[in-house]
């Protein structure tokens, strides 16, 4: 819905990436540039090395299942090792900063965003003690899920232990989600591919993840499903809060089914800039924004269910540059919530 976060107004956030090692700047930075009634987050500081990466900071928080990181990647196994401790600390200490830095605001933020990779992308990027992929194994697909659903829950409780009553939204990132659903993702080998995962299979996944947070507290989950049709399909039947597309990407068609959800209460999230690219001026954010919601025939009120975003990516950028990005998407949502107040 709209107000999944507790507002009305057009929000800005960013896709969770950031630049450097200390957690503390980190948080300085992200909470200083994403005041209410934007959509701080917490970040992850891939520059730390693995543990801190996107596929292994997930795995930090599964429930019962051990892991360490190979040649050929992250693996599942029987004993927990040091590089499960190192992921494990890592995201210990990016708590350890929220809470710090929470505790000396004098009004601290009204809502947080996390960000995991989805279970889909989870199991197309570990891999079983014998070297193939989880995504062969529909028991072992389905043992990942849950032990992400439970340990994604305990996350959610964990931050809210030390941010101050912030709503807490998890966002679950998919960017494989097309290829595991096309059956496009290489065996080990990687002389043929591995069979596609059905659908409602996907749309489960989400569903108990979903489930999950919210039980234990989360306000909501958005969904960022990556491009195409068939993972679209998917991903509009989940019962997540929200989508998150990347813009440009968006077909006419897609637009008009999004326009449905939109109408419907669902929340839009707008990948509207390159995280990997020149930050650009103001209007070039917003005027694609209002060019596709005024060619499906939404009224402006509705962008209150809009949040801008970033592409992944910030993580690779100087840190003041990562700020400049943040800065924009800011200043296009104000000029964004013009608009709607104005309509």
């Amino acid at each position: 819905m709209p107000d999944e976060v507790g507002s009305a107004a057009v929000r800005a956030t960013a896709a969770g990436d950031w630049p450097g090692t200390d957690p503390l700047e980190a948080e300085r930075s992200v909470r200083g540039e994403l005041g209410d009634p934007n959509l701080p987050f917490l970040p992850a500081l891939s520059a730390r090395g693995p543990g801190s990466d996107d596929v292994g900071r997930t795995l930090g928080i599964l429930v019962e299942l051990p892991f360490d990181l190979q040649p050929h990647g992250w693996r599942l196994v029987q004993r927990p090792g040091a590089d499960q401790r190192r992921a494990e600390s890592a995201l210990s200490s990016d708590l350890n900063a929220l809470g710090d830095i929470a505790g000396a605001e004098d009004r601290p933020a009204g809502r947080l965003k996390l960000h995991l990779q989805g279970p889909l992308s989870l199991a197309a990027g570990v891999h079983l003690h014998n070297g193939e992929r989880v995504l062969v194994d529909h028991g072992a697909r389905r043992e990942l899920a849950a032990s992400l659903a439970a340990g994604a829950a305990a996350l959610v409780r964990r931050v809210a232990a030390v941010a101050r009553g912030s709503e807490i939204l998890v966002q679950i990132d998919e960017p494989d989600a097309g290829r595991v659903l096309a059956g496009r993702v290489p065996t080990a080998s990687g002389y043929r591919t591995l069979r596609a995962v059905d659908r409602r299979e996907a749309t489960e996944a989400w569903d108990l993840l979903t489930s999950s947070v919210l039980a234990a507290g989360a306000s909501g989950t958005v969904l960022a499903p990556g491009d195409g049709d068939v993972v679209l399909e998917a991903a509009r039947a989940a019962s997540t809060t929200a989508l998150a597309l990347a813009l440009p990407a968006i077909t006419d068609r897609q637009w008009e089914l999004l326009a449905e959800d939109v109408e419907a209460g669902q929340g839009l999230w707008l990948a509207i800039l390159d995280a990997r690219a020149a930050v650009p001026q103001v209007t070039a954010l917003v005027e694609p924004v209002l060019a596709a919601w005024r060619r499906i025939g939404l009224p402006v009120q509705a962008l209150s269910a809009a949040t801008l975003t970033s592409s992944a990516g910030l993580g690779a950028r100087s840190p003041s540059e990562a700020v400049r990005a943040l800065t924009r998407l800011v200043q296009a949502a104000d000029a964004l919530e013009q608009v709607r107040a104005e309509g």
